[in-house]
């Protein structure tokens, strides 16, 4: 008997990748993505899989990697969030014209909500746009089920294949049935075939009119064919059906129950929304009156019925356009198309608390240097957990990864012919630099831009749970691999002015921020590499600094600048005229002691005699 256990979506979706042959699993880090890698890794190393488990530098390299496996024969799939997907979108698009020969799947966790992400982007669209058929799971298990759905699906017609849980899959947990890793696995070869793995336009239109073909024929694929859930003689008689996918499936099949529903309204779910299996829209078109659609996040379903006028979703406005399908609003929505009185959802009257960097975090220390050293200036930011620098004031835009050098560059261009030039400072990651930042920095290097770029290095990629970045010196699970040194990169771009520098020692960061400005002036850009270590990282290393004890004396009047400009959640507005330090959120970096314009914030005298 197989072992059962309790396992996170993601580790799931990893256990199901292995369980099935996958011989290259490749990601970059982000939510609700990250822990499909990591999963992997730690079952690579735990049971010696001959597995290649790869953090990439990019979504689109990560992509590449695999897909290099899958064209040579071998089980492959990378992993991603859904903007990730926006940076792999060119392989993507191509890949799927030339086909695979082992199967390969694509791995898109999107976000409704959203919870951690710039958009609540549907990557089903991106699958439609692809012209790849897509899978999504209504639970852990089910995205497990999937992985060899997916690489079945993939070989039987040699087509990546994407399967999309959401944060809600990804997330929860649930009791799983684990079994045997294979003991063999299939060799690679790579067959030379020019006209189709390096296909010059004539071949792609001819790579183009077989997608097509394929696609017809994965309309018809009994294996991910929907399946009604709830089939009894009321069921047949109904005139309206609802049709579900994903999450918003699981949902749906609760609440019918509870509702007393389950028996005499008929349910199909879907586990392909594209390509919908064509004798499915042709069964439910000539069968029903009312149609109700529950998918998140966009009416992927929905488009590929060709009758809307009985068709109630998020295009006709029956389904909310936007945010999550919950519990409580997948209920009023089978409540109204069903007749009944619907509910009203309170939403809680507890007001939220905003985010902020952890106490002691090191960008806390290098934006309050920033605003310093240059308060005038546009401020310009990137992905990360230091996107907080917003609460700092030192945050004027966010756009995408690697945005923030390209901005800076975009305001010197919009702004050097005019009298209101202000100094330009972009702030960005260290992962998020090798990322995207480097291409950017090197056309900045040529145009002789006159910013100061600040590069965030705290040694790991935090916001997504302290993965690996090309300067750590290990890989996924551990293993020890060459390091890029930032500084030598920066220098190698051709970048006059680099400096490091550590932004716990304030007064010297917020001097070599001016310095930095100054040269900028005529030059081109200046890199200030603010290193440090996330204090979260539990990777061995050095400590960011030495911890100090910090008290407050009677000097403070409350005056309330260190939890204004600084925002340290150790530092309290007490409202007795003093403020206070929360003893277990302070790390004891001492930066605070520099912010107090009063001097009131001191290191506490452990020896009085």
């Amino acid at each position: 008997m197989n072992e059962r256990k309790l396992l996170l979506g993601n580790e799931t979706i990893a256990r199901g990748l292995l369980e099935n042959g996958c011989r290259i699993v490749t990601s970059y880090p982000g939510t609700p993505a990250s822990e499909i890698l990591s999963a992997a890794a730690f079952f690579k190393n735990r049971y010696n899989l001959p597995v290649h488990v790869q953090w990439a530098v990019n979504e689109k390299i990560a992509f590449e990697i695999a897909y290099a496996g899958a064209i040579s024969g071998l089980r492959c799939a990378v992993s991603m969030k859904q903007v990730g997907l926006n940076v792999a979108s060119d392989p993507l698009m191509s890949a799927s014209y030339m086909g695979t020969k082992g199967g390969f799947i694509v791995i898109s966790a999107d976000d409704p909500g959203p919870h951690s992400s710039q958009t609540e982007q549907d990557s089903r669209l991106m699958a439609m746009l692809a012209k790849i058929p897509v899978l999504d799971p209504d639970s852990p298990s089910t995205a497990k089920e999937m992985t060899g759905v997916a690489f079945a699906l993939s070989e039987a017609f040699e087509i990546p294949v994407m399967i999309r849980p959401t944060t809600r899959i990804c997330h929860a947990r649930q009791d799983i049935e684990q079994h045997a890793f294979p003991e063999s696995f299939q060799e690679p070869e790579f067959e030379k075939n020019p006209g189709r793995w390096a296909a010059t336009p004539k071949f792609r239109f001819q790579l183009h009119r077989l997608l097509e073909e394929k696609l017809l024929k994965i309309a018809l694929f009994e294996q991910t064919a929907p399946a009604m859930v709830n089939e009894t003689r009321a069921t047949k008689r109904s005139s309206r059906v609802i049709i579900a996918s994903g999450v918003a499936s699981a949902h749906a099949m609760e609440i019918l129950q509870e509702l007393g529903l389950f028996d005499s309204i008929p349910m199909y779910r879907v586990i392909q929304p594209y390509p919908l299996h064509s004798a499915f829209i042709d069964l439910i078109l000539s069968t029903y009156e009312e149609i109700l659609i529950l998918e998140e996040t966009t009416g992927v379903i929905e488009t590929q019925f060709a009758d809307r006028r009985r068709v109630k979703g998020r295009m006709s406005g029956h389904v909310p356009g936007a945010g999550e399908l919950l519990p409580e609003i997948v209920e009023n929505i089978i409540r109204k198309f069903t007749h009944l009185e619907s509910l009203s959802v309170e939403k809680p009257s507890v007001p939220g608390k905003r985010p902020t960097l952890c106490a002691g975090c090191m960008h806390r220390a290098a934006f309050y240097a920033i605003k310093r050293a240059a308060p005038k200036a546009i401020y310009t930011g990137d992905i990360g957990c230091y996107t907080l620098g917003l609460n700092l004031n030192a945050v004027d835009t966010v756009l995408c990864m690697g945005a923030s050098i390209s901005q800076a560059a975009g305001f010197h261009h919009a702004f050097k012919q005019t009298k209101k030039r202000s100094p330009i400072i972009a702030t960005i990651g260290d992962s998020t630099f090798f990322h995207s930042g480097v291409p950017a920095l090197l056309d900045a290097v040529v145009q002789q831009v006159e910013f100061v770029l600040v590069i965030l290095d705290n040694g790991t990629t935090a916001m997504t749970g302290n993965q690996p970045t090309p300067a750590s010196g290990f890989g996924a699970f551990g293993e020890p691999l060459p390091h890029v040194d930032i500084e030598s990169l920066v220098n190698g771009c051709g970048v006059a002015f680099c400096r490091t520098v550590n932004p716990y020692e304030l007064k010297p960061t917020i001097a070599l921020l001016k310095e930095a400005v100054q040269f900028c002036n005529g030059r081109g850009p200046a890199v200030v590499i603010a290193k440090g270590r996330c204090l979260l990282d539990k990777n061995p290393g050095p400590a960011p600094f030495t911890p100090v004890e910090v008290e407050i004396t009677d000097e403070c009047d409350e005056c309330e600048y260190c939890t204004t400009h600084f925002e340290c959640p150790a530092l309290i507005s007490g409202g007795e005229g003093r403020t206070m330090i929360d003893s277990v959120l302070c790390s004891g970096c001492g930066v605070c002691i520099e912010v107090c314009p009063k001097g009131a914030i001191v290191e506490k005298n452990t020896n009085p005699g």
